[in-house]
């Protein structure tokens, strides 16, 4: 069954985003590159990925108007990301895809390799990148990383709740989002043996998030992403120079070819 897919816009509370601020938008979603608002490169991803159904959660008005004017189905973003997934998947039923309006970098293959790459039986899945993969791509990639026996590991901002189960995992969601910076927690959720495994270095990321799974009911599955590049989203104004140097420097092999026919006769 084909997915639909939800894109989250939703606004922070607290000061400016800082990428808006630099761009003098409301919202970083409005931030254009090559002449693309991010989240119209996040939808127009989506749809080469072969994805028909997308729905934008949103708050603020401006990016609400901008993704019907997308094409897209919008919903009102709540709180926080975990309780806007919940809103996403009772509108949308599973199996949905789930990623941000500020991954200007999506590209459609990342998004049909996640759902190949997920394993069969799968509740949620979870599309994470290998450091290795990332400074590969883009050396220079300032990331926050979570420390595992299997290596470390940082998130790409895409999910799939493969089915209608998934829905058991958003309060662990929100746990995680909350201990993201602090794997060590993340194991003590499991228990003790599974902190004592992660003290000692044993513990992988994917024995610790399908723990995580087996306690709340769900198969959950690390997938690794087969490109570094899709754990750059733009949190910062010094990622939306890196992001419009990547796209810039694509743009010449994703040009249109032009075929002239030769006039008749000609050799």
């Amino acid at each position: 069954m084909k997915p639909a897919a939800l894109v989250l816009a939703g606004s922070r509370p607290g000061p400016p985003d800082p990428v808006a601020a630099s761009e003098g938008v409301w919202h970083k979603a409005l931030v254009e590159i090559e002449g693309q608002t991010m989240l119209a490169r996040v939808v127009d991803a989506l749809r080469t990925a072969g994805i028909d159904r997308i729905a934008v959660l949103a708050s603020d008005p401006k990016v609400m108007d901008h993704a019907r004017e997308l094409g897209c189905e919008v919903l009102l973003a709540a709180a926080g990301p975990s309780a806007s997934v919940a809103i996403g998947l009772e509108k949308l039923g599973a199996p949905l895809l789930v990623t941000t309006s500020d991954h200007a970098l999506l590209r459609p293959e990342w998004v049909r390799d996640f759902i190949a790459d997920t394993p069969p039986e799968t509740d949620v899945a979870v599309l994470l990148a290998r450091r290795e993969a990332i400074e590969t791509a883009m050396p220079d990639s300032k990331r926050t990383y979570l420390r595992f026996a299997d290596g470390q590991w940082s998130g790409c901002n895409l999910f799939l709740l493969a089915s209608e189960q998934a829905g058991k995992a958003i309060d662990t969601w929100k746990m995680v989002e909350a201990d993201r910076k602090r794997p060590w927690r993340i194991a003590a959720r499991l228990g003790l043996g599974m902190l004592v495994s992660y003290a000692i270095g044993r513990l992988t990321l994917a024995e610790a998030i399908a723990g995580l799974g087996r306690r709340i009911g769900v198969n959950a599955s690390l997938v690794a992403a087969r490109d570094g590049l899709a754990a750059v989203d733009v949190d910062k104004p010094k990622d939306l120079a890196d992001a419009r140097a990547i796209i810039a420097a694509r743009a010449p092999a994703q040009a249109p070819v032009t075929c002239t026919s030769s006039p008749p006769g000609s050799t």
